[in-house]
Parts: C-alpha cells; sequence; structure tokens
C-alpha cells in the first residue's frame, strides 16, 4: 500500500514562519517516509497509515510555538500501488506537457 499526503504545519504568529516549518520538515527525517517541500506544505509518501500518522506527529509537536496549525490531506490508495511521481506522471501525459508554466522553449 502507498499513501500520499499533502501536509502544511505553521505556527500560529506573526512575522516569519521559515524556521519552524524547517523545524517541522526535519522531523520527517526520523521517520521511514519519502518527502518533497513546496511553498504550500510538504508532499510525504509512507508505506501505510501508521507511518504517515507517527511522522506527522513528530512533525506538528516539532514546531514550538504557543499555537500550531496543521494541515493533513490523505490519499490512501489501498488496492495499488502508486507514487506521488506517478500521478503527477499521469497529469503530464494527459496535458500533453509538464504540469507546470515554465515550459522548455520549443
Amino acid at each position: 500500500m502507498t499513501v500520499v499526503a499533502l501536509l502544511s504545519v505553521a505556527p500560529v504568529k506573526e512575522g516569519g514562519m521559515a524556521e519552524d516549518v524547517a523545524d517541522a520538515v526535519a522531523a520527517l527525517d526520523e521517520h521511514d517516509v519519502q518527502y518533497e517541500t513546496n511553498p504550500m506544505g510538504t508532499v510525504i509518501e509512507a508505506d501505510d497509515i501508521e507511518t504517515l500518522f507517527a511522522a506527522v506527529a513528530d512533525a506538528h509537536t516539532a514546531v514550538d510555538a504557543e499555537r500550531v496549525s496543521t494541515f493533513l490531506k490523505i490519499d490512501d490508495k489501498r488496492t495499488v500501488e502508486t507514487t506521488a511521481q506517478e500521478k503527477v506522471t499521469s497529469v503530464e501525459k494527459h496535458l500533453g506537457r509538464p504540469a507546470t508554466s515554465e515550459r522548455p522553449e520549443q
């Protein structure tokens, strides 16, 4: 089984959050997950839901703030093995090009 999730963890405070977000992302390294951070969150891949939840819990608690907001969206495909990259590749196949506005010169 493959579980793909979008995670966003941030302190509720004024000012910059990059250091706090970095703490949350670094906490993922303690788990058997693959991840990629983008401007809106971090995409995480895990073999099972238990591994995902453990990683997310540690990412959440890694943010040292009086108030922390965590958003988690999970795609738990239980009958098909797939990766986050395969999901993007499928969209790109239908688009006939990379799924980005930054396209190579033609």
